[in-house]
């Protein structure tokens, strides 16, 4: 069956925030993913869905429901459901294997706490004596994309818990007294619409980048989304195959960010900086010094760089800031970032 073609990443036009701060969670899912507010028809689920679509393939064990890489641990493997596959690798064989896109996994607002971070068979353990594991999403989304629509929507426990796993990699399934973790590295995408209501501050964040969307006013920009939609609809593959190479060679600059990431070194006087941007601007807490810190290493490493600029750690500050404010409007976050970015300049 052929795959249905998704619109180009690359072909979306304008949202240029909203791009950079996906690609950089791809880049470093420890980012703790990425908020996108919003109103409706700005392209915000077709950029996560096709961004997906240009990604390098990974490699994982078939069939496995944690998407364990052949060559990682084989922890989970115990309490697989899976007996054949369990017992293959328990014996010291090697898995079959199959190499495949990176999955967007859609969470529902609905969704229930066990639906997300999965449960145990309670049913085999009391028949068996055996601990068996009934994975969630946060499985199913293990090196690809979690994608939630209307994030603000959810039940606050389960976005604790998303967030939660995002930052830390890890999912612990825990009951009756029986623990168990496996990976959940995972970039986390929520969208919402503020109007529809907003995440409580303690949970907005947490998330580690925010960008706002709005509808585009240039109508020559209008116009080009006009033109590319209708020229998409009426011949998918040939539109498409316009965008290939571009879109070949933002995959290449992502593998190859992702492979110099851990290299890249951050000169400690910007550190004061970063420092210095979060006491100015009233952020509560060092979670916003962190995550700064994060993304303007891997701004430098997807520039190709390995070293830290003071205009990596500008670009970052607009992006991790302006949902930690407390002293003024969001709106007016992004002009005072640069003026603070001024004075020191000036001193």
């Amino acid at each position: 069956m052929k795959k249905k073609q998704r619109y180009p990443f690359l072909a979306i036009e304008g949202q240029d925030d909203m791009k950079l701060a996906l690609i950089l969670n791809v880049i470093n899912p420890g980012l703790s993913g990425v908020l996108i507010r919003g109103e409706k028809g700005t392209a915000k689920s077709t950029a996560v869905r096709a961004l997906a679509d240009i990604l390098p393939e990974i490699v994982v064990v078939k069939d496995c429901p944690f998407q364990r890489n052949p060559d990682g641990s084989t922890a989970v493997c115990a309490d697989c459901g899976k007996a054949a596959c369990r017992d293959h690798v328990l014996a010291g064989g090697k898995p079959e294997t199959l190499s495949r896109g990176v999955r967007v996994v859609d969470l529902p607002v609905g969704a229930t706490e066990d639906r997300v971070v999965g449960t145990m068979d309670l049913e085999e353990a009391l028949k068996k004596g055996e601990k068996r594991i009934e994975p969630g999403l946060l499985a199913a989304a293990h090196r690809g994309i979690l994608y939630v629509d209307e994030v603000n929507l959810l039940d606050d426990h389960v976005v604790d818990v998303l967030l939660d796993s995002a930052a830390m990699g890890v999912n612990t399934i825990e009951r009756e007294g029986i623990s168990f973790s496996h990976p959940a590295r995972f970039t986390l995408v929520g969208t919402m619409n503020p109007e529809e209501g907003e995440l409580r501050p303690q949970l907005l964040d947490r998330f580690g980048l925010c960008v706002t969307v709005s509808g585009i006013t240039d109508p020559e920009a209008r116009v080009r989304i006009m033109e590319r939609r209708i020229a998409f609809d009426e011949d998918p593959d040939g539109f498409a195959a316009e965008w290939k190479k571009p879109s070949a060679d933002l995959a290449d600059a992502i593998r190859q960010a992702m492979i110099l990431y851990p290299s890249v070194t951050c000169p400690r006087p910007l550190l004061y900086d970063i420092a210095g941007y979060c006491l100015d601007v009233g952020v509560d807490g060092h979670r916003g010094d962190i995550i700064i810190l994060k993304t303007a290493r891997t701004l430098a490493a997807y520039n190709g760089r390995a070293e830290v600029t003071a205009g990596d750690v500008d670009r970052a500050a607009e992006l991790v800031l302006p949902h930690r404010v407390r002293r003024q409007p969001l709106q007016d976050v992004v002009v005072d970032i640069k003026g603070v970015r001024q004075g020191k300049n000036m001193v």
